[in-house]
């Protein structure tokens, strides 16, 4: 009788922790995937509680039928219609310097001429015509963007409305965080002049994009970041520009409040393979980094030669805010959080020449004709002095 009820106690003590572990599973996947316990508890269940096949599995069956959509509306757009793709009307207040997006849908896949900041579409309709300097065809200039890929809702529209920076900007790269695939997939279709670098090829992941006939890619890595329960990591670029070697970086760190110890040891992992940089190589890193400023005050401070671009620039108050609920309204939050998650770092050459930050600006902060914003995060377009 004593044997049968400890062998009872420790089969309800199993039973309980696996309870335990699979509800701590719905709950990281509900979070990473936007859904609810029950939609996670199939996925994982049906997954055999192999949290990457669950994700791989969501992601896929949800995704490919919104873009699949997004195929079938282009081939009916060919007989003739007309599509828009940002409502100028509805704009959201921000630097003078803000580009304005031409209504109509921009194809990417016509390979555009070389230069490194584009034509305002005012003066383009003018019929103006711009001649870059050497001194501005020289400048390097990136877009970071968290582009939501997670939020399945007017994701297409929201996707054909980043194509439309892209043609705007003409960035020579591209840092990209919540990637899908079949986000990139859209993305590959249309912007044929970029060479794309992959964080993974399922989940959700980050992602470099290179102008072909800009930049030139030499090697690639992605670098783990152990603990992380959200399948975070790394990516790394290694490029060369205008003859300059550069060493291109983005991440997404760990989301929330309460991961604030994981996401230091993230940071902890960006400053040490800065700093482990080669002297003669500019590094920049540019990403969601989903940050506090006590976090960076934590981890010791940004490392010798390491700084903030927004910091380095004045900490102008226009473009501080990249997730900002106030003027955002594709997240409904019962409470208004305006945070600097998205930050871009750069170490110089220590040898040979120099890279400065120039300007900087945020972008997406016009709606599209879905009513809704590009990403629940303005997009950061910078450039740089070289």
């Amino acid at each position: 009788m004593f044997n049968t009820a400890m062998s009872g106690n420790h089969t309800d003590q199993q039973m309980s922790a696996l309870e335990q572990t699979r509800t701590s599973l719905c709950d990281q996947f509900a979070s990473i995937s936007g859904s609810d316990s029950a939609v996670a508890q199939c996925y994982l269940a049906e997954n055999e509680w192999d949290m990457e096949r669950a994700l791989n599995s969501f992601f896929e069956a949800h995704m490919d039928s919104v873009f699949d959509a997004e195929d079938a509306e282009e081939t009916k757009d060919v007989s003739g219609k007309k599509r828009k793709g940002v409502n100028t009307s509805d704009t959201a207040e921000a630097s003078g310097t803000k580009k304005k997006l031409k209504t109509d849908c921009i194809d990417l896949t016509a390979e555009e001429p070389t230069c490194s900041s584009s034509v305002d579409p005012q003066e383009s309709q003018a019929g103006s015509v711009v001649t870059e300097s050497n001194a501005e065809d020289s400048k390097l200039s990136i877009i970071s963007w968290n582009v939501d890929g997670l939020d399945t809702l007017s994701l297409a529209e929201r996707a054909r409305g980043l194509c439309s920076y892209l043609a705007l900007y003409t960035p020579d790269v591209v840092f990209l965080q919540e990637l899908i695939p079949s986000y990139i997939q859209y993305l590959k279709k249309r912007a044929v002049s970029y060479l794309f670098v992959e964080g993974s090829d399922d989940g959700y992941f980050t992602g470099i994009m290179l102008k072909k006939s800009r930049v030139k890619l030499l090697e690639s890595e992605i670098i783990c970041y152990p603990t992380t329960q959200m399948l975070r990591n790394l990516l790394v670029a290694q490029v060369t520009f205008s003859g300059q070697k550069l060493y291109l970086m983005t991440s997404h760190l760990e989301s929330c409040k309460n991961q604030s110890e994981e996401r230091m040891k993230q940071l902890r992992v960006v400053f040490q393979t800065m700093k482990e940089a080669p002297e003669d190589a500019t590094v920049i890193f540019a990403g969601d980094t989903n940050l506090r400023d006590t976090e960076v005050v934590k981890v010791g401070g940004l490392p010798p030669g390491v700084c903030d671009v927004w910091e380095q620039l004045g900490k102008q108050e226009h473009c501080r805010y990249t997730w900002d609920t106030k003027a955002n309204s594709n997240k409904t939050v019962p409470y208004i959080s305006r945070c600097r998650f998205d930050r871009i770092f750069l170490r110089s050459a220590k040898t040979g020449p120099r890279v400065t930050p120039d300007h900087m600006v945020l972008v997406g902060m016009e709606k599209l004709d879905c009513g809704r914003y590009t990403s629940d995060h303005w997009g950061i377009y910078c450039t740089f002095k070289t």
